[in-house]
């Protein structure tokens, strides 16, 4: 398919999205998604705030001391031009990050797997390695970053499959059926 764009219900799709294979490999990149030098964190929506601070105690189960502490002591989130985000622990690691040995992974989202809260994580953080712009309309995009270079190279999964999950929990199952017809 020779076209940059696809609409569904004024949702704009760059091709990356379903022409590039994809597929994490944390063995190389050791959770770089979570750790990516910044002072901003991951995008939330103000509605996951209110979620994450009901489960907060549950969550910080999960966590280093240094990343509660953090939390404890400045919140788990700042507003920057309009936007809510995540903090960051020393402009580098989200404070939800949590270690598994040298690879890290969310917190939030092993307390999901866990059976103990019914939130996976933030949409931003369950989208990547797409992201959302909104130019009076979402627009979906494939991020590039060079510590993905292993999931580009490995991958065996177009994007939009591997975010299939994702897609269906922001826009819906008949959105994603929608797409994966236009495109193929």
């Amino acid at each position: 398919m020779n076209i940059d764009f696809v609409e569904i219900e004024d949702v704009m799709v760059n091709s990356e999205v379903w022409e590039t294979n994809f597929e994490c490999d944390l063995a190389k990149c050791k959770g770089a998604c979570c750790t990516m030098e910044s002072k901003f964190g991951a995008p939330l929506k103000e509605e996951e705030i209110d979620i994450i601070n009901k489960f907060l105690p549950i969550i910080k189960e999960y966590l280093p001391k240094e990343h509660i502490n953090e939390i404890e002591k400045k919140g788990f989130w700042f507003e920057a031009h309009g936007e809510f985000m995540t903090r960051s622990l020393n402009n580098k690691a989200c404070v939800f990050v949590s270690y598994d040995g040298d690879i890290a992974k969310c917190g939030i989202e092993k307390a999901y797997r866990d059976g103990k809260i019914d939130f996976i994580k933030p949409i931003s953080c369950h989208l990547f390695p797409i992201r959302v712009s909104n130019f009076g309309g979402y627009v979906l995009r494939f991020e590039k970053y060079s510590e993905c270079l292993p999931a580009l190279q490995n991958g065996n999964k177009k994007i939009l499959d591997f975010c299939r999950s994702a897609l269906e929990r922001a826009f819906g199952k008949d959105w994603f059926l929608r797409i994966k017809k236009v495109v193929g």
